[in-house]
Parts: C-alpha cells; structure tokens; sequence
C-alpha cells in the first residue's frame, strides 16, 4: 500500500484552514500531520477536509497552544498518545494504518529564547520532553513505524544558515542536538529527509521577525520524517514544499513530504 505522507506546524488550523485545503486539493498527501492546531477538537474544522476526501483523524487539541492532528485519505485507528515531562500539554498523538504502520506525531516544546535551564523553565521542558521520548523508544522499540512532526531542534550544519552564529541559539545549540541524537539512536530512527537529500542546506522553517525571508533566507530544519529501520529503504521521494512560506498569512513551517513503498 504506496501512501504519501506529509507533516506541517501550521500555528492555528482554524485561522489557515483555507492553506490547509489548498494544500490538499494541489498535493493531495494520503496523510497529512499538522503541529499546532491551536484549538480543542470540537471546534476543528473537520467537515472542509472530509469533504476533500479526509474522512479520517486522530488528534489531540488543546485550546489556544499545541495539538497535533492526523488526517488521511487511508483508514486508521488511534494508537494512543504520551505526556512527556508532565507537562499537561496536547503534544503527540500516534495512528495505525491498516497495513500496520504506526505515524508518531510530535510537537516538541521550543525551548524559549535561553539555553540555559536554570534560568529558562521552557528549556528544562524541553530537554526533559527529549529525554521522555529516548526513554520511551529505548523501552520500546518502534517496528514499522513512522515518526514525524516540528520537533523544534536543527540537528546537521547544514539545517541552519549559519552554523557558528547559531550554536547558542535556540534549536542549534549543542546540548539540544545531543539530546534530539540519543532521541533517534534509541529507536534506531532514520532521518528520511536526509536520507533522500544527503547533501546541501535545507530548511523547513524562516523566521517570522525577518522582513523578506525569501531574500534573508535565514531558515532552519526543524520539520522532520524518520522511519523505524525495518521501513526505512521503502522510503523515498521526500522533499520540502519552500514556496508555501510565500502563501497569504502563512505559516512559518512549510510541509515536509515523504513517500512510502509498503
């Protein structure tokens, strides 16, 4: 069962639920993953999408920060969800497809503007979220499973415009990298992106504060798809949707594509 799957940070379903459907009627994913819906359940704007065909989803909302939603084309089921750091915060929710794969959806905290967790709360959450995650794929290891989502952290040199100016930075910063690193080591994740793309700089992210950041061009990638190892090589054909950055209103993700052979 070949699928197309994607993933964006759309930062508020309800006020992009139009680029939301332009995406889909123009790229017709079979599963799309959104990060921050921003919004309780009961008022997603669910009946635009199933009317373009995604009459499924599996979602976790909260009103006015995080949530995270799956919608497709493809039957799927709920396979749970995980509160690391015991935060209380609607951050991942995973689905099973009816082949068997399990899509892990995840919104990293962003960590505030300081590196430092004694005196930035936000940025002990998210190294404790990380750590959350290690500790729950060292416990069980994922099979035939995908894993998506913003999970807020630039790992490579060349997912950042400028490494050296961004090492204390906020989503390059060492200690992050490390802790997104042991995070993929203890699922023995496949960075599928880097897999089909393993040269040259990419980004999934530009910075709302940055006056043209077509010309500026200062991005990072934050997006990411990774596959358990068993599924990996039935990957292929990933790429980064840039000119969605240049859409009305947008968000200031753009979706990150996939395609699986299975």
């Amino acid at each position: 069962m070949p699928f197309t799957l994607a993933t964006w940070n759309i930062n508020s379903v309800r006020l992009r639920e139009g680029l939301v459907s332009r995406l889909l009627t123009a790229e017709a994913p079979d599963v799309l993953c959104l990060q921050e819906i921003k919004t309780p359940l009961e008022k997603f704007p669910t009946e635009g999408f199933a009317a373009l065909g995604y009459r499924y989803m599996v979602a976790r909302g909260q009103k006015g920060y995080n949530g995270v939603a799956i919608l497709s084309k493809l039957p799927l089921e709920d396979a749970g969800d995980s509160d690391h750091a015991g935060l209380g915060h609607a951050r991942h929710v995973a689905a099973r497809l009816e082949n068997g794969v399990t899509i892990h959806n995840f919104y990293v905290p962003a960590g505030g503007d300081i590196p430092d967790r004694e005196v930035n709360v936000k940025f002990g959450q998210k190294l404790d979220f990380l750590t959350g995650m290690r500790d729950a794929f060292h416990a069980a290891r994922p099979e035939r499973a995908i894993l998506v989502g913003d999970l807020n952290i630039a790992p490579r040199e060349d997912d950042v415009w400028n490494h050296k100016a961004l090492l204390k930075i906020v989503s390059h910063t060492p200690v992050e990298v490390e802790h997104l690193a042991q995070v993929q080591d203890a699922g023995a994740w496949v960075d599928v992106t880097r897999k089909d793309i393993p040269e040259g700089r990419l980004y999934s992210w530009w910075s709302y504060r940055s006056p043209d950041w077509n010309a500026a061009d200062k991005g990072r990638r934050l997006d990411h798809v990774w596959a358990s190892p068993d599924i990996a090589n039935a990957a292929h054909g990933s790429r980064i949707l840039r000119d969605v950055r240049g859409w009305e209103q947008p968000s200031d993700h753009v979706p990150v594509f996939a395609r699986f052979d299975l």
